[in-house]
C-alpha cells in the first residue's frame, strides 16, 4: 500500500484569507450576533447542563447556509471546554465509516455532522442507538456466521446542521433534544456583524457603508463578512485606504451585486425568465439551460433569494417573474390576457 504523504507549504495569502474568515467566527454565545431566540434557548440548555455535570441533550441546527450553524456548533464545544469532531452526511455513507467516529469519542466531546439529511440509511440507523443508548453493534464476520458485538460509547452530544430539515427521517429527528432554526438576519443585526468583523480585521467601517453592504447581503452573515472582504481589497487596491459609502459602492459594482443583492446569476435568472420565455410559466430545467447552470444550481442558489424577494413565483407550471422583477430589471410586462393596448 502507498503511503500517504505531506506536502508541506510556506503559508500564502489564500491561507491568509481562510485565516481571517475563520477569525470573524465568534467564540461564545455572547460574541454571537443575531438568532436571539435560539440563542436564549440553547444558552438555557448549556448552562443547566453544565450546572448537572452532565453532557447536554442532542442539538439539530436547521436553517439557510451562512446563518452560524457551524459557528454555533463551535461555540456549543467552547462552552462545554470540550473538543469538537467535524464531519458531514455525505462523507459518511457507511455504518463503519459511522463507527470507526464515534467509537474514537471520548466524554463529554461534541460531534457535529454538517449536512446530516445526507447521511446514508445503514449510518443512519447505526446513529439513533448511538445517540440514545450510547452503544454501537459492531458486525463481526459475513453471511451466516457474523456476529453483533455490542460496543458501549461514553456520553456525548451530537450537534447535526441542516439546510433541509423535511429530508430528516422522523426517528433521528426525535433523538434531538434541542432544535432550533436560524432565520435570516435584519439589517441592523448585519451592520453590527460587520462592525464586529471590520474590528477584527483592523479596517475601519463607515456608518454609512456598513448599512449599505447589509442592505445587499441577502440577510446572511456569510455574504456580508465576504463583500466586507471585497470592499476592503477595492479600498486597498483602487482607493484611498478608507471604507467609506463610496468605496462599498464602487467595490459592489465591481462584484456585480446590486442593490438588492442579486449577483450574476439571479439577474441572469430573471432576464431569461422576463425576455426569453415571457416572465413564465417555465420549467425549472428549461431555466436553467437557458442561463448554462445545472437546475440543482438554479433551485439551491438563486431560487429561494427571488422567491423571498418576491421577484420570482412558484407555480405547478413553472416559474414566473412577479410585476417586481420587470421593474426591477428596467422592463415593461406585457399586457395581461384580454387586455387590449388603447
Amino acid at each position: 500500500m502507498a503511503e500517504a504523504t505531506e506536502r508541506v507549504v510556506a503559508p500564502g495569502a489564500d491561507d491568509l484569507e481562510r485565516a481571517a474568515e475563520a477569525a470573524l467566527r465568534p467564540r461564545r454565545l455572547d460574541e454571537f450576533v443575531g438568532q436571539r431566540v435560539v440563542r436564549d434557548q440553547l444558552s438555557l440548555v448549556l448552562d443547566a447542563a453544565v450546572g448537572r455535570g452532565a453532557t447536554p441533550d442532542h442539538v439539530l441546527l436547521s436553517g439557510p447556509p451562512g446563518l452560524g450553524k457551524t459557528t454555533l456548533a463551535m461555540i456549543i464545544a467552547a462552552e462545554l471546554a470540550t473538543s469538537l469532531r467535524v464531519t458531514s452526511g455525505p462523507a459518511i455513507q457507511h455504518a463503519g465509516d459511522l463507527a470507526a467516529v464515534l467509537s474514537s469519542l471520548e466524554e463529554g466531546e461534541v460531534l457535529f455532522i454538517d449536512e446530516i439529511h445526507r447521511l446514508a440509511r445503514p449510518a443512519e440507523e447505526l446513529l439513533y442507538v448511538a445517540m440514545e443508548d450510547f452503544r454501537v453493534d459492531v458486525v463481526v464476520g459475513k453471511g451466516a456466521g457474523a456476529s453483533a458485538i455490542p460496543l458501549s460509547l461514553p456520553p456525548f452530544t451530537v450537534v447535526g446542521a441542516t439546510t433541509r430539515a423535511g429530508l430528516l427521517p422522523a426517528p433521528l429527528r426525535d433523538r434531538f433534544g434541542f432544535t432550533g432554526h436560524l432565520d435570516f438576519y435584519s439589517d441592523d443585526e448585519l451592520e453590527r456583524v460587520l462592525v464586529r468583523s471590520a474590528g477584527l480585521l483592523g479596517v475601519e467601517l463607515g456608518a454609512d457603508a456598513a448599512s449599505e453592504i447589509a442592505s445587499r447581503s441577502r440577510g446572511t452573515p456569510r455574504i456580508a463578512n465576504r463583500l466586507l472582504r471585497r470592499v476592503r481589497d477595492w479600498a486597498q487596491v483602487r482607493g484611498d485606504g478608507r471604507l467609506d459609502i463610496a468605496a462599498a459602492r464602487a467595490a459592489l459594482e465591481v462584484y456585480e451585486v446590486d442593490a438588492l443583492g442579486l449577483d450574476r446569476l439571479d439577474r441572469a435568472v430573471l432576464r431569461a425568465l422576463c425576455t426569453r420565455f415571457g416572465g413564465g410559466p417555465v420549467g425549472l430545467t428549461t431555466l436553467a439551460v437557458t442561463v448554462g447552470e445545472e437546475p440543482e444550481t438554479v433551485e439551491t442558489v438563486a431560487e429561494p433569494f427571488l422567491v423571498r424577494e418576491g421577484l420570482m413565483g412558484r407555480t405547478p407550471r413553472g416559474r414566473v417573474a412577479t410585476p417586481a422583477a420587470w421593474a426591477h430589471l428596467g422592463l415593461t410586462p406585457p399586457p395581461l390576457p384580454g387586455q387590449l393596448d388603447l
